[in-house]
């Protein structure tokens, strides 16, 4: 964010200018109950850069104050996606860390006077608070004694109570205009057994409650959230005031930013994971940052794309297009070059006998002088898409009967005859080449008919490539995203990629020439490798 204004970075700058902070101090407080998305990377990458402009830090902290929906496994992937993405968190801490002086504080409330213990049900607590238009009712238990919610308390805390049969509670305003602020529920019971602390605790924090003691006992100097949170900013600053924290947070908002065609909440991506519409939390469909870099996406393009769509006040939208625009560019300053070919077509040169001939051809030349060895023989690849018998137009420049076409840093080729099978469909071309048009030796005897890309057949690596739509239908007005999703979305095609390729690793990116930009995914296997399909060559984004 170096070069980039906002308003966030405006209230920064201005709060170390005037010397109410010395360090500008962040946090990224994910709950681990699932797994991180791009909405999810956009708060990192925010908190992390802000916090890393103006010299300071930024903390990650598990808010882990609801042990039924919590696992080890969430915690330990967010970490690695972090990492991923390129930061360092200055400390990791767990909202289960402060438990005993969150429940110490609680015990400030009570003492004075400001939280008492209610045996509503949950039921009871929600008829009971009202709506936006009319105001709640007080609970018949909100004026119980000092003494006595100290007892109820204490006995909350030591298991002497059955889950939902009393809760701790704010004593705030039952009439007031925001609904967050009528006497609020503090603490819960739960007997689930919590991933970090066991069974030790058997009340837990409520996340309003939680989240400010939280920030003000690390110290956090800018607490930046999303907009949904802004009602809940008074509670935020009541929690903090009345239960007489040292230091002070400041709670920020910021508008969410949508992707058009994006699911962009955990819990319909749950749904999609649970009803096996995809493959998992790493399809490279999904946009979890797993599904993200399985698909090949980069941690730099994210990033690049997070800044560009910059920093408001009011929710927004991008589209797939930037996305991807940001995807491209990224890969196009650090990808070689090579050939694929999808849909194959053999080609058989009739007069070329012997060995399979060496070409050494580069790999990008705008990246680096390396080259790699490409072969040349009797039986080669070519696209299906890059034949037809008759010349369909005065604009195709591929191959067809009578035609020489350039096959890209190797020679001429004429197609003579075609080899259909027992269903007329063409399963062989026959040609010529000219050994004379060799790339590279200044032929100017005649125009090929366009150049294409192709594999020499003995040599070519089996694979297969993956090709991904939208998730969602076009439907921007319908929210039932179950109706909505794309089972048409992923596109198998069965091919072979250069023999350059033999070695390639898992999550190796590549930019097949003519088809598009592509990663190697975990599926691969010794007999074929897998290519999922990251982004297509032009970007249709201005």
């Amino acid at each position: 964010m170096k070069n980039q204004s906002n308003f966030i970075k405006t209230i920064m700058e201005n709060d170390l200018e005037s010397g109410k902070h010395t360090k500008i101090i962040t946090r990224f407080p994910p709950e681990p109950n699932g797994y991180l998305h791009i909405g999810h990377a956009r708060a990192i990458i925010i908190n992390f850069e802000l916090a890393k402009h103006f010299g300071g830090y930024t903390n990650l902290r598990f808010d882990d104050t609801n042990p039924e929906k919590e696992e080890l496994k969430f915690v330990k992937s967010i970490q690695r996606d972090i990492e991923w993405l390129g930061y360092e968190p200055e400390a990791v801490y767990f909202a289960s860390d402060y438990f005993q002086e969150m429940f110490d504080r609680a015990i400030i409330l009570i003492k004075k006077g400001l939280a008492f213990v209610c045996d509503l049900t949950a039921e009871e607590i929600s008829e009971y608070r009202g709506t936006v238009t009319t105001p709640g009712r007080n609970s018949p238990y909100r004026d119980r004694s000092v003494e006595e919610n100290l007892e109820l308390f204490y006995g909350m805390r030591d298991g002497k109570y059955k889950e939902g049969e009393r809760v701790l509670r704010a004593k705030i305003d039952m009439a007031s205009p925001n609904m967050n602020m009528r006497d609020p529920v503090v603490y819960r019971i739960s007997y689930e057994e919590h991933h970090n602390t066991g069974n030790k605790w058997v009340i837990y924090p409520m996340y309003d409650f939680a989240h400010p003691l939280e920030d003000a006992i690390e110290g956090i100097t800018h607490s930046l959230c999303s907009l949904e949170f802004e009602d809940h900013r008074p509670l935020y600053d009541w929690f903090v005031k009345h239960t007489e924290m040292p230091k002070i947070p400041r709670q920020i908002e910021f508008g969410r930013l949508n992707i058009e065609k994006t699911v962009m909440s955990k819990r319909y991506l749950r749904t999609l994971v649970e009803k096996k519409l995809v493959s998992g939390w790493d399809d490279p469909r999904l946009p979890t940052l797993q599904g993200l870099r399985r698909r090949g996406y980069t941690p730099n393009a994210i990033r690049n794309f997070i800044l560009a769509s910059g920093l408001s006040k009011t929710n927004g939208s991008a589209s797939i297009d930037m996305l991807e625009h940001f995807v491209r560019e990224d890969l196009q300053q650090t990808t070689n070059r090579l050939m694929a070919v999808k849909q194959p077509l053999k080609v058989t040169i009739t007069n070329y006998e012997g060995e399979p001939e060496k070409i050494e051809v580069p790999l990008n030349e705008e990246l680096s002088d390396e080259t790699r060895t490409i072969y040349f023989g009797k039986h080669i690849y070519i696209e299906q898409d890059d034949f037809a018998v008759e010349r369909p137009n005065r604009k195709y420049k591929r191959l067809y009967l009578g035609a020489e076409v350039r096959l890209m840093n190797a020679y001429f080729i004429k197609a003579n005859d075609v080899v259909y099978d027992d269903n007329g469909n063409i399963i062989e071309v026959l040609a010529t080449y000219d050994i004379e048009t060799k790339s590279g030796t200044n032929f100017t005897g005649r125009k090929p008919n366009g150049t294409i890309h192709w594999l020499e057949a003995t040599t070519a690596i089996p694979a297969e490539f993956r090709r991904f739509s939208p998730l969602l239908d076009d439907n921007d007005e319908s929210n039932d995203y179950i109706a909505r999703f794309n089972h048409d979305s992923i596109h198998v095609d069965h091919g072979y990629v250069e023999n350059y390729l033999k070695d390639v690793k898992v999550e190796e990116k590549f930019q097949f020439i003519r088809q598009g930009f592509y990663s190697v995914d975990y599926d691969s296997t010794d007999k074929e490798i897998v290519f999922n399909q990251i982004v297509a060559l032009k970007s249709s984004y201005r």
